[in-house]
């Protein structure tokens, strides 16, 4: 598996990356998208509103990497799995990008509504209705495809030992946790950092952190099919080069 050791570090940083954006993500705009004067918030210092979208989308970027820099190792085990993992987390990239698009024209919306005879109701109406798109698609649906990818690679990686089951096994329980967080905020639809969602989300924050590093550390353990193939492999190089002699 020291064919894979490049896949172990860039997972490992791109895993390290995702967390940070994710949380860098809500640094500059903070709870202003929750007070009751957001539009007039927003148009005074549009320059929050710009490195939100940038941040944002170096956390979609992130995230879609992470199942792509696995999937070379996790495709020699289950193709199919490693296919949609790679599918779920550029759906959840997709999804990011829209609640950030939806932030960008919440800004023009914003600006529009400080022009002299604008109509405040109408504006407010647009406004809470882009609101109300990033909040379901950052809080929810862009969430599902995220931890169904994790189910996936980390059922992959406890069935071949691939890291220690004690960590893949974390992951299952943590994205576990994280879609009932997820089912929970969509029905209070509440998508904030509620005490319950966020507790339920720290498992596997956490779990990504000490999978990070410990790829960065250690790597991928081969597994025994792995050690198989490599030995066929070896052995069949070797009676080709004795053959050619």
């Amino acid at each position: 598996m020291n064919r894979y050791r490049g896949n172990a570090i860039a997972v490992g940083i791109l895993l390290i990356a995702c967390t940070a954006t994710t949380i860098l993500s809500v640094v500059p705009l903070g709870s202003t998208l929750d007070s009751s004067d957001y539009l007039t918030q927003l148009a005074a210092d549009d320059s929050r509103v710009i490195w939100t979208a940038l941040i944002e989308f170096a956390w979609a970027a992130t995230g879609a990497g992470i199942a792509i820099a696995l999937y070379p190792v996790i495709r020699r085990h289950h193709p199919a799995l490693a296919l949609a993992s790679v599918a779920g987390r550029v759906a959840e990239g997709m999804f990011v990008l829209i609640g950030t698009v939806s932030l960008l024209a919440l800004l023009t919306v914003s600006q529009e509504s400080l022009t002299p005879g604008a109509d405040p109701a109408a504006f407010t109406a647009t406004g809470d209705a882009l609101l109300a798109v990033r909040d379901w698609t950052m809080g929810f649906v862009g969430v599902l495809p995220f931890l169904a990818a994790a189910l996936m690679y980390y059922y992959v990686l406890y069935r071949t030992r691939l890291v220690p089951r004690w960590l893949s096994g974390w992951g299952l329980a943590g994205a576990a946790l994280g879609l009932i967080a997820a089912v929970y905020c969509a029905y209070i639809q509440d998508f904030g950092l509620s005490t319950l969602n966020t507790v339920l989300n720290i498992p596997i924050a956490l779990q990504e952190m000490v999978l990070a590093v410990w790829l960065l550390t250690k790597g991928f353990t081969p597994s025994g099919a792995d050690e198989k193939r490599d030995t066929i492999r070896s052995n069949n190089t070797g009676q080709l080069t004795g053959g050619v002699r």
